[in-house]
């Protein structure tokens, strides 16, 4: 099942979509927003998963999916909590900086609580003001759990699960971070073999001005599954339904251990410029790529075997205000 946010006051319009990504279906009648239905999931996925099948075989009444039309799956929740699940990219900045890792970084993971009162669509312009702020994009995997009670066990975070999104981590690394997230969010159930224990394989693709500039596996070089990621974060409190957590920037080792090729080169590039950077700084001694300018487009997106989109793509184009 596939779910997804129209446009439409703050926290838009409930629709399901087709697994093409092609059609969607007014959901209003069991939830008007993705937070309703989250509320009382036991009540309304079922009928969601029903509507679903019905709008795949042509049962109800159905209009074209436009992913422009579409905010992010939640334009706001109530957390939004993004983990360092890829500690090669941990590791590679802190060498850069020449700081030593700890090693409880390859046992506890970290995370911050970011803003989560309002984020971008997923077709959204990025609003830069100052190009000194160090604007960048960081292509992440996020999930959106259910209620998860204080101390829950990794298992119990699993099954707590309830939807899986791309996310566009948009940082000003010299300020704060904002975020924008894929135009639909899927149900686990749905990914079929590309979710296992709690990961999300599949080549995270991510272009830059047209370019491809990463395609790492997220399901690889994973050190923090999801169920552990939300498990660490209920260690000291419980979750509310709607609560939002990242796996921080995707990124694979390069063959030989050390740090990734850019896809030019043969290698699986990256997911942000600040790791780029810091390939450049290991290598040559100094960062030469700039971070994202006014005009400069960055798109991320997964597909399945056969090429579709698996959750529509995230565009969006720096605009200098």
């Amino acid at each position: 099942m596939k779910l997804a946010s129209l446009k439409g006051g703050r926290d838009g319009r409930l629709v399901v979509v087709s697994n093409d990504l092609a059609w969607f279906t007014d959901a209003a009648t069991i939830a008007p927003t993705l937070q309703a239905a989250l509320d009382n999931w036991e009540h309304c996925e079922p009928l969601l998963r029903g509507l679903a099948e019905s709008l795949e075989h042509g049962g109800v009444p159905k209009e074209r999916f436009h992913e422009h039309d579409a905010a992010s799956p939640l334009p706001r929740a109530y957390q939004w909590l993004d983990g360092s699940a890829y500690v090669n990219h941990v590791q590679l900045v802190r060498r850069a900086r020449g700081a030593e890792m700890p090693q409880t970084f390859w046992t506890d993971p970290l995370m911050y609580q970011g803003a989560s009162d309002g984020f971008l669509g997923p077709r959204d312009e990025i609003p830069l003001a100052d190009a000194s702020w160090g604007c960048d994009f960081e292509g992440e995997v996020a999930v959106i759990v259910g209620d998860v009670p204080l101390g829950a066990t990794r298992q119990e975070a699993l099954a707590a699960i309830r939807l899986v999104m791309l996310c566009n981590d948009v940082s000003l690394r010299n300020l704060i971070p904002a975020s924008a997230f894929s135009p639909v969010a899927v149900t686990p159930a749905l990914l079929g073999d590309a979710w296992k224990n709690g990961k999300l394989y599949g080549p995270l693709l991510v272009e830059l001005d047209g370019q491809l500039f990463g395609q790492a596996d997220a399901g690889v070089d994973m050190t923090f599954d999801f169920g552990t990621l939300v498990a660490h974060a209920a260690k000291t409190r419980a979750l509310s339904a709607g609560t939002i957590i990242g796996s921080g920037t995707v990124s694979n080792r390069g063959v030989d251990e050390g740090p990734g090729k850019p896809v030019a080169e043969g290698g699986l590039g990256y997911s942000c410029l600040a790791e780029l950077r810091t390939v450049e700084t290991l290598v040559h001694g100094k960062a030469t790529t700039p971070f994202l300018l006014g005009g400069d487009t960055v798109r991320i997106e997964m597909k399945d075997a056969k090429g579709h989109s698996i959750f529509g793509a995230i565009e969006q184009t720096v605009e200098r205000v």
